[in-house]
């Protein structure tokens, strides 16, 4: 367990703070430590090599990310228009579609159902999410939703000598249902259907992670990239490995000109994923990352949370 940690033990939150300790750090760390619901949710193994744009681009234009390891391409979707021709939606960005994508497929899991109820409303879903509700979040969520059920999505991977190629699209259809509720505020009802080979490749490769940490990284797009990446990565490990800056730029970094611009960003948002992973073992040094064995955010086949 990290310094941060042991503080808010010790000390309380507001204890914690006095010290000369990250204000933002030591706030997701407590979020996190004081979150009660023991949730797991799930993440397919691919985004943990390659994510999505933390910011929006043009509507038309295509996001791809490569690294050592993969390379995602990502295909705005488009909108049919009565009478006109079809519109870019635009590919989604940002920590609330990461947290969509998050939803969709740890309710895949649970399920074991590419068919995914959202919820009785929007509201609800937001609660489910930690997404704080009110009018600006509801009409982002839809936007970043459309994206993801519009957008199609293609996985490079290399592995030695040989390669292999994923295309597919996240879901196969969506409904939309707009109602007014007893207030007179409109919500709406959605339903997903995962397509057969993104539920397939999530069923084979997924990751567990915590809602907790997901929920407490809210708003924090590269954080909760590098948390996943993490949980992925560290208890596979069998000796410490080392990442080089250049290496971490192109995973984490994509869109950043300069080394010296992105270095001290991913240091900040590495310490919010920590907050969150009390059990990760990471040194930053003047080459890049250095990842230590560590054990996993959650416990192998158990229901509950290793905290």
């Amino acid at each position: 367990m990290g310094t941060v940690h042991q503080l808010i033990e010790e000390h309380g939150r507001q204890g914690a703070l006095s010290f000369d300790e990250d204000r933002k750090v030591i706030e997701i760390a407590a979020d996190y430590m004081a979150y009660e619901d023991p949730g797991i949710g799930f993440l397919y193994s691919g985004f943990a090599h390659v994510g999505l744009p933390h910011k929006r681009l043009a509507d038309d234009a295509v996001w791809q990310i490569e690294t050592d390891r993969a390379v995602m391409i990502v295909e705005p979707g488009r909108r049919a228009v009565r009478g006109a021709s079809p519109i870019s939606v635009g590919v989604p960005f940002g920590s609330k579609a990461r947290l969509i994508m998050l939803y969709l497929q740890t309710e895949a899991i649970k399920t074991q159902n590419r068919e995914i109820e959202l919820g009785k409303s929007l509201r609800d879903w937001l609660k489910r999410m930690g997404i704080p509700q009110g009018g600006k979040s509801i009409k982002d969520v839809k936007e970043q939703a459309e994206r993801i059920f519009r957008c199609r999505m293609s996985f490079h991977f290399q592995a030695g000598n040989s390669s292999g190629l994923i295309n597919q699209n996240i879901v196969d259809g969506a409904i939309f249902v707009d109602h007014k509720d007893d207030d007179g505020r409109q919500q709406f009802l959605e339903r997903a259907k995962l397509s057969e080979i993104f539920f397939e490749q999530l069923q084979k490769h997924p990751i567990p992670i915590e809602e907790a940490a997901i929920k407490a990284l809210n708003g924090h797009s590269q954080a909760l990239d590098i948390y996943c990446w993490l949980a992925y990565r560290l208890h596979v490990l069998k000796t410490p490995t080392a990442i080089t800056w250049p290496a971490l730029k192109a995973q984490f970094g994509a869109g950043v000109t300069r080394i010296d611009h992105f270095r001290p960003k991913f240091i900040d948002n590495l310490k919010l994923a920590l907050a969150v992973y009390p059990f990760a073992k990471t040194d930053i040094t003047k080459v890049g990352l250095i990842l230590h064995p560590s054990r996993p955010p959650v416990a192998p086949r158990t229901k509950g949370i290793a905290r």
